[in-house]
């Protein structure tokens, strides 16, 4: 059979045309457009939440400042206003006067340092044997120092203070003693012990292993190579360790009890407004929170990414 002949002479040339599938495009165009506009509205709901949570927590700072400018008729008016019509700052100058918070400060570092040195090395110690050293019976003795942290503090405050006054650390005249009595119960932290393995299991073993060649010993190892890597984490403990002895209330009032020499700052505080004889007494008790506050406000705000960076690299590892 004689194939036939077929004449391309009229055939279209198709070499320059480009197949466009347009409902493609605009399908894929739209996906876009709607993926954006849902980001977007992410976005705007994400932070006007936090503006809202941000407005709530610092409303009460807020509050706390206009009030201590306001003089005693104005604070116990009926219809309160978000600013004070006579700044009054006679209040810090009244507080100041009353407060004595030169001595409640140096009593409150005394009690602060001391303390949170301690806490820090008994943390040092307890989290580089739980992490490093091998020993019978160590992950139960972790798990039951973990459960211990279910238990409130405020249940252990009468033994503590049993023990305490055994030692005659709450004898009147004794301020040493009484200044051990703060310090000495509160230097062990479960929680800042936990916080501390957790960073020294992220420390490779090979260090350990080189430290080893090198001749070291576990405690040259421990001071020279794990404290200085794991120094975010300890910069975290130190700050926290501070900002809790600085807050510290029921424990120190019941060793200082009847001692206003040995006060702390916020016993100072609640024991020199405990009764309120004049109207203008409450802005200077205001005055006075905000003095006791400001410090405390100022320490979280500067050391901020520190304790961040810790915590941070602390959780990293379980």
């Amino acid at each position: 059979m004689k194939a036939k002949k077929v004449d391309y002479k009229y055939a279209a040339d198709t070499s320059g045309y480009v197949l466009a599938l347009s409902g493609s495009d605009s399908s894929t165009e739209t996906k876009q457009r709607l993926s954006k506009a849902g980001h977007i509205v992410s976005l705007i709901i994400t932070y006007a939440l936090l503006a809202i949570a941000g407005l709530v927590i610092v409303f009460p700072f807020y509050w706390m400042i206009i009030t201590s400018l306001k003089s005693g008729e104005e604070i116990q008016q009926t219809i309160q206003t978000f600013y004070p019509h006579f700044i009054r700052w006679e209040n810090y100058t009244e507080a100041l006067t009353r407060l004595d918070f030169v001595t409640l400060l140096r009593n409150t570092l005394i009690v602060g340092i001391i303390s949170t040195i301690g806490t820090v090395i008994t943390t040092i110690l307890a989290a580089y044997a739980f992490a490093r050293l091998q020993f019978k019976g160590r992950d139960l003795v972790f798990a039951f120092l973990l459960g211990s942290m279910m238990i409130p503090g405020e249940m252990m405050v009468i033994s503590n203070y049993i023990s305490v006054s055994r030692l005659g650390w709450t004898q009147g005249g004794n301020y040493v003693g009484n200044f051990a009595a703060m310090i000495v119960p509160f230097w062990v932290s479960i929680f800042y012990i936990y916080l501390l393995r957790q960073n020294f299991k992220q420390i490779p073993n090979e260090l350990y292993l080189a430290a080893k060649v090198d001749g070291k010993s576990d405690w040259e190892f421990l001071w020279k190579v794990m404290v200085p890597l794991a120094m975010p984490t300890l910069t975290t403990i130190f700050i926290l360790k501070l900002m809790g002895a600085w807050n510290s209330y029921v424990w120190p009032n019941l060793i200082a009890s009847g001692h206003k020499e040995i006060f702390l700052i916020t016993n100072g505080l609640r024991e020199t407004f405990s009764s309120v004889e004049r109207i203008d007494d409450y802005g200077a008790q205001m005055a006075a929170t905000v003095i006791v506050t400001v410090p405390l406000l100022l320490l979280f705000v500067f050391f901020r990414k520190y304790i961040m960076r810790g915590v941070g690299r602390a959780g990293i590892k379980g």
